[in-house]
């Protein structure tokens, strides 16, 4: 009775190798060269770590069912986490057929579709780092053609084939890929994007004129322009000094700490004096 179990496992063996072999590229595809990367992009090809948070088994799923994943460990974009470690991810059942007499094995079938993001947006997943050719197969297929499992890198994510119903325990981890780069609005992370320039518009103000106009003005003992000016100071003790020849000079002391300061200096003729 050991016979025809050995040389089932055989055959097995014998179809992965083909199929490894068949998915192999045999001549090594030209490098692209690539562009400038944008900023606050998630890069197509980002790995994403999951884990399978149900048990589904070919005896009950059903075409179009969504699984539910969750994200192993954060990625990152910029140094911020755009995708956090419990995020949820989708897979969807592509095909899903119970075992049948006969001896005829079920089928089981499954894609990975998106993961949420931290901003409650959509990062569409495949199953493969390049879709652009060359075979990723080769090393989850030799983990795997113990337990008679044929894995293909290209959609769908996984296809299962034995001799009775597959079962998929929850826990299952696999790595899926980002497909497409995606630009990411870094404020719908909690990131900033106010320049520190802008808060020099808060910078106290002296709105200064005279009777009459046409006068020197001077702060702290500088001369700055002549009224009516409009003049930018720092908060804190001035002294202001409007000036014109013919007339007394006028002072005023002020403390500034904000906002803006409106002074009407009435020059007195000096021969009044």
């Amino acid at each position: 009775m050991k016979l025809p179990k050995l040389c089932l496992t055989g055959l097995i063996c014998i179809l992965t190798t083909s199929l490894v072999a068949q998915q192999t590229p045999t001549t090594t595809d030209a490098a692209i060269p690539a562009g400038p990367v944008q900023p606050h992009t998630l890069l197509d090809g980002t790995p994403v770590k999951l884990r399978l948070t149900q048990t589904i088994s070919s005896a009950d799923a059903k075409v179009n069912q969504e699984i539910p994943f969750e994200v192993v460990d954060d990625v990152k974009v910029d140094d911020v986490v755009v995708l956090a470690k419990g995020a949820t991810a989708i897979g969807t059942v592509t095909e899903a057929d119970h075992k049948k007499s006969m001896g005829r094995g079920g089928k089981l079938n499954l894609s990975i579709s998106y993961a949420r993001l931290s901003d409650n947006e959509k990062a569409a997943l495949r199953a493969t780092k390049d879709t652009k050719g060359g075979g990723h197969v080769g090393a989850m297929t030799g983990a795997m053609v113990a337990t008679a499992v044929i894995f293909f890198p290209a959609a769908p994510l996984f296809l299962f084939i034995h001799g009775k119903d597959i079962t998929i325990p929850s826990g299952t981890e696999i790595t899926a890929f980002v497909e497409g780069d995606m630009h990411l609005d870094m404020a719908k992370f909690g990131v900033s994007t106010t320049p520190a320039t802008v808060v020099a518009s808060t910078q106290p103000t002296l709105i200064i004129d005279s009777t009459p106009a046409g006068a020197d003005i001077e702060i702290d003992g500088a001369f700055v322009g002549n009224t009516p000016s409009t003049v930018n100071v720092a908060a804190g003790s001035h002294d202001v000094a409007v000036k014109k020849k013919g007339f007394a000079d006028w002072t005023k002391k002020l403390n500034v700490t904000g906002g803006s300061i409106h002074l009407s200096a009435e020059l007195e003729s000096a021969s009044a004096n």
